[in-house]
């Protein structure tokens, strides 16, 4: 299944903000059914995905962080990514180009729970090679 236009224009609205399904119909000038059945349609085919995310711009006591690892093995990229996706605190993994294979999104309470992250859980993974780590200041926009 391809997005058609319409499509495009409620994923282009909800990446931008939370809305009803009522005012997003309203908005494109469709029923409220319309909406729904469309919804339920990009998320059974994988091309939408609704999901809660914290704000760690906004929460107190939480740090996010961004992950760069390497990989000794390329052939085994997808499988370690999906270990990697079932660690605790992990938001999400990206296969990458360049100099590291992975970017792995986490949010952890503390510097310590950072450190936890990377030497009690990352650590274990077997294949990793190395890593680099960067704590994010400030997130200005989750998703396009």
């Amino acid at each position: 299944m391809q997005p058609d236009s319409l499509d495009w224009k409620i994923i282009g609205i909800l990446s931008k903000k939370h809305i009803t399904n009522s005012m997003l119909a309203k908005r494109l000038g469709v029923s409220e059914g319309t909406i729904r059945q469309r919804l339920k349609k990009l998320q059974e085919k994988g091309i939408l995905q609704i999901r809660a995310l914290r704000d760690p711009n906004i929460l107190e006591n939480q740090q996010l962080a961004m992950v760069a690892a390497t990989l000794n093995e390329a052939r085994l990229l997808d499988q370690k990514a999906q270990e990697i996706s079932q660690l605790k605190n992990v938001l999400s993994v990206s296969i990458v180009s360049g100099r590291y294979d992975f970017l792995i999104e986490v949010l952890v309470e503390s510097n310590k729970g950072l450190v936890n992250f990377l030497t009690e859980q990352l650590s274990l993974v077997e294949g990793i090679s190395k890593t680099e780590t960067f704590v994010v200041l400030k997130s200005l926009q989750k998703w396009i």
